[in-house]
């Protein structure tokens, strides 16, 4: 904790000042409890416990001592939110992303954790949303209007397809939206974006990129670590979480139970298991690889909690940098209940003259 005003620390010498006024007092009734003649009816007012006599006091003092700290104008070190910030959620929307490995499906339990993931952020937060499969779109570009991708998540039906998964070509999708956001090089095309020199502005505290797949890439022009080496030039962390389990299911297309449909690059038959189809398995290995270079975090999420809590930590840490926040006003808070504490039990346990 850090103080803005240290020299008002020089106020806590009333607390000193106001034991020593009490010990006066408690001096004077003393002596006039001496020259009271009636001692019975003395004992009789000033029975009770003890500790009654000195708890008000105590707490009396303690809230004049929080009451000076405030004064002095505390801070902590927190994480607070950053002025042009921005969050691009990049969402696999390929054909594998019904599958119900994850409640209700691994779609369905994105677009959850994304919606949590826009309560927790700070309002000025620019958020911009990119779904892919087989190429990469912008659903929204980066936008402070949280609602606005909130209806673009509600709307991904509109977006799917089975046209595989390019995670290399989504990543450096992500990195030319972020850095444009951030009004930083890297405005050219995808090609372009090969050879991006490195920013003279590291984008590390301005732009993050949030990244959930399901599955193995399958189609694009580049891979994903060359997406991921985009990122990493441009300073920009991506955070990956590798959605669904070895055991995932498609049962919910037309046919899905009695056979007779087929997803291009996927083979046909009804009901179709994970373990025997690779485009419906996680690839944890390449979406680690991908938060380590970049300096990024990764997530396994086998379960729909567990999205959410993946969500839910990022929403309550990117767009933010470390910073100081002022706290004199829950000082003052805490003071004034203490104060008010000590006046109730000091009415509440004073002793009746009779």
């Amino acid at each position: 904790m850090s103080l803005g005003a240290p020299y008002l620390l020089l106020s806590l010498l009333a607390v000193p000042l106001a034991i020593v006024l009490w010990r006066l007092a408690e001096r004077r009734r003393m002596r006039y409890a001496v020259r009271y003649t009636n001692v019975e009816v003395l004992a009789g007012v000033a029975g009770g416990r003890r500790w009654r006599r000195y708890l008000p006091g105590a707490l009396f003092l303690v809230a004049l001592a929080t009451l000076c700290v405030g004064l002095a104008r505390p801070h902590v070190r927190t994480l607070v939110p950053t002025d042009n910030a921005t969050v691009v959620l990049v969402l696999d929307v390929s054909g594998s992303m019904q599958a119900n490995d994850v409640k209700p499906t691994r779609l369905g339990a994105a677009e959850r954790a994304i919606n949590l993931f826009l309560d927790r952020v700070p309002s000025r937060l620019k958020v911009g949303l990119i779904l892919f499969a087989g190429e990469a779109d912008v659903a929204t570009p980066p936008t402070t209007d949280h609602e606005l991708v909130r209806q673009a998540v509600a709307d991904v039906g509109a977006y799917q397809g089975f046209g595989g998964t390019a995670i290399g070509d989504a990543l450096a999708t992500a990195v030319q939206l972020g850095l444009k956001s951030a009004g930083l090089k890297g405005n050219g095309s995808l090609a372009a974006l090969r050879t991006v020199a490195p920013s003279p502005t590291p984008a590390s505290s301005l732009v993050s990129i949030l990244f959930l797949s399901d599955g193995h890439q399958t189609r694009g022009t580049l891979q994903p670590l060359q997406g991921a080496a985009r990122a990493k030039t441009a300073g920009i962390p991506v955070y990956t979480v590798a959605l669904g389990t070895m055991n995932g299911r498609i049962t919910n297309f037309p046919g899905a139970i009695t056979g007779g449909f087929s997803i291009p690059g996927y083979g046909g038959g009804g009901g179709f298991r994970a373990s025997s189809l690779f485009g419906l398995q996680p690839d944890p290995k390449t979406l680690r690889a991908i938060a380590t270079m970049t300096g990024g975090e990764f997530f396994r999420a086998d379960s729909a909690g567990k999205v959410k809590a993946a969500y839910s930590k990022l929403g309550s840490s990117v767009g933010r940098k470390p910073g100081r926040v002022e706290v004199t006003g829950w000082f003052l808070f805490g003071a004034a209940i203490l104060l008010v504490l000590a006046g109730v039990l000091s009415t509440r346990w004073a002793p009746k003259l009779p």
